[in-house]
């Protein structure tokens, strides 16, 4: 399912993990919107949270720790995002308009907050080295996982989508939930979303929860977008880089891929 929302100042709920579509995905999925001098606070007694600054400038408190986020934009600027357990109250006070997603579900578990810095950010460069045509190029960014994180009943990451390229491809899928949540360089870029046997028309500040089926991602040419991607690990089935690949599109992990793909030839 897919979701548009007008966004306005303050905390703007898109799924909860208690009803509708928030149910499939299991989790609370929000995007904070701040100006200059607001201040906002969370303590959630049943829930594990994330909140991971998209843009602006910001200071998050929480127990006796302080960090200064300034973040001009997210294809730029690696991310920084608190990840803290139930029971943990952290504040937010921006300095200028902010934007701040915020990922939530329920964990029994008590773990020591974590502030994920830029530099911590695990980047992976994919389809850089010229697969299909170069038509895959793309920045996998990831905050926390099972291998950093094996306490949360989360993952959190980003993907840098440039502008006419594809991600999340080849398409595949595993059974474990998944949001994505879009930001483009412009208001009005867009693209599309292949997920749950659909096609979306994805834009700016749209959600997409996806509990079945393959997925894949492309934008417009023009317009590069940076998406949020959060997944839910299933009881005794936890998100281990999980990747069940279209059968029908495995070849194009070939080496010879390109040799097989069709080439227009240029005019002299």
């Amino acid at each position: 399912m897919y979701m548009d929302k007008q966004v306005k100042r303050g905390y703007n709920e898109y799924i909860r993990l208690d009803e509708g579509i928030g149910k499939d995905a299991m989790m609370d999925v929000a995007l904070l919107v701040m100006e200059d001098g607001d201040t906002w606070s969370c303590e959630e007694p049943e829930k594990e949270v994330a909140a991971l600054v998209f843009d602006g400038k910001c200071t998050i408190k929480w127990e006796n720790e302080s960090y200064d986020v300034d973040r001009p934009n997210p294809f730029d600027y690696n991310p920084s995002c608190l990840h803290v357990c139930k029971g943990v109250k952290f504040e937010i006070i921006a300095h200028g308009p902010c934007n701040i997603y915020i990922q939530k579900t329920l964990n029994e578990k008590t773990f020591p907050s974590k502030m994920y810095k830029p530099e911590d950010t695990d980047t992976w460069a994919r389809g850089n080295k010229g697969e299909l045509m170069g038509c895959i190029k793309r920045d996998v960014r990831t905050c926390f996982d099972l291998d950093n994180a094996p306490y949360s009943n989360m993952v959190l990451g980003e993907v840098v989508n440039l502008p006419g390229k594809w991600s999340s491809y080849p398409p595949h899928h595993h059974p474990q939930p998944e949001v994505y949540f879009y930001r483009f360089d412009y208001p009005q870029g867009f693209g599309a979303g292949f997920a749950n046997g659909q096609v979306y028309h994805t834009r700016h500040n749209g959600c997409l929860v996806i509990n079945h089926s393959f997925h894949s991602q492309v934008t417009a040419p023009g317009y590069a977008m940076c998406y949020m991607w959060g997944i839910r690990h299933l009881p005794d089935n936890p998100w281990e880089k999980t990747r069940i690949d279209d059968p029908e599109h495995e070849w194009l992990w070939q080496p010879d891929a390109n040799d097989h793909i069709f080439r227009m030839e240029e005019s002299e």
